[in-house]
């Protein structure tokens, strides 16, 4: 079927929130149809994720014209226990970034390389 991405197998160090909520850092005004392709979601799932993030604080928009801009809250603090007292914006710091650095440190066979 046309526009749902190829489902990924095994485990995974990241939520499919965190996945979203990254790709909003890196472009507050990305579609959600780019955002899924990017997190290789579906849109609707991504509408889902959004919707989630909205309604606990995380998130929000506001509509300009036919585009949403979204605003992270950088001070909010996430969810889990095991994290307690760890701000959005420490988890950002490290998943979020340019698409030039992506490019940057990408090779000729389009693998990232972890740059410390």
């Amino acid at each position: 079927m046309d526009g749902v991405p190829e489902p990924h197998t095994g485990w995974t160090f990241l939520t499919n929130h965190a996945r979203v909520l990254a790709a909003i850092a890196d472009n507050h005004n990305a579609r959600i149809r780019d955002i899924a392709a990017h997190c290789r979601l579906t849109e609707r799932a991504v509408q889902k994720i959004i919707a989630d993030l909205e309604q606990e604080g995380y998130l929000s928009h506001t509509r300009e014209g036919r585009t949403n801009t979204y605003r992270i809250d950088p001070a909010k603090v996430l969810r889990h226990p095991a994290e307690s007292g760890l701000a959005v914006a420490s988890l950002l710091s490290l998943l979020a970034h340019d698409e030039a650095d992506r490019t940057a440190t990408s090779d000729a066979d389009g693998r990232h390389h972890a740059t410390a």
